[in-house]
């Protein structure tokens, strides 16, 4: 199924526009929501999480303890590493088990690493970066979430530059603060059309081949 890696940085916007192009028959695999799925209280992550840092990771609820997780990833490099192991194979056998399964006019990954983990380039047929400035970033984040400013600049600080996830976009959604809503979902809207029209070309190209 012809695919497209959807990306962007924390705060850009990618939910409301994967929400979109879900709303107008695409199939969309969304790895943050298989990560809160893994790590919720029964989730196939918390006892390989358990084991490998310990009960303290774990909150009285039975899912993961995010704050707690997310200050020893930031802290410590060989942590972040060690959840990635964790987390990265259950996420990637989760995608495709939902892919071989997705019905849809072409098929949406959003991958919120998808630039910084060199692992998705080739697993989509094209790179749409939901882009804004770091300052609208940060005032979204704030009012949805109450994190401080100084942790979301550390979680951006963690993500890949502005610079590089446009470098590595085959197609841009701008949501920056001068972006009004209805502007958003007509570029969404055009972007949806001109894949749905690849997808159905692509698809046709298979049957006559093969």
């Amino acid at each position: 199924m012809f695919s497209i890696g959807l990306t962007g940085g924390i705060g850009s916007g990618k939910s409301k526009v994967a929400d979109w192009l879900a709303e107008w028959g695409a199939a969309v695999i969304d790895t943050d929501r298989i990560s809160h799925d893994l790590t919720a209280p029964g989730g196939a992550a918390i006892e390989p999480l358990r084991t490998a840092f310990g009960a303290d990771a774990i909150g009285p609820d039975g899912a993961m303890d995010r704050d707690w997780m997310r200050a020893r990833a930031f802290a410590d490099p060989a942590a972040r590493l060690r959840l990635e192991s964790v987390l990265h194979p259950l996420i990637g056998q989760a995608v495709q088990d939902q892919a071989r399964q997705a019905r849809g006019s072409y098929l949406v990954l959003v991958v919120p690493l998808l630039v910084e983990s060199g692992r998705w380039r080739d697993r989509v047929d094209r790179i749409c970066v939901v882009d804004c400035d770091p300052e609208t970033q940060v005032r979204r984040v704030q009012a949805r979430s109450g994190l401080t400013r100084s942790t979301i600049e550390r979680i951006m600080s963690a993500q890949a530059s502005r610079a590089d996830r446009l470098a590595a976009a085959d197609d841009i959604v701008v949501n920056d603060g001068s972006t009004d809503l209805d502007a958003l979902r007509r570029r969404v809207l055009q972007l949806h059309q001109a894949w749905s029209d690849r997808a159905a070309r692509t698809a046709a190209g298979h049957t006559t081949h093969g």
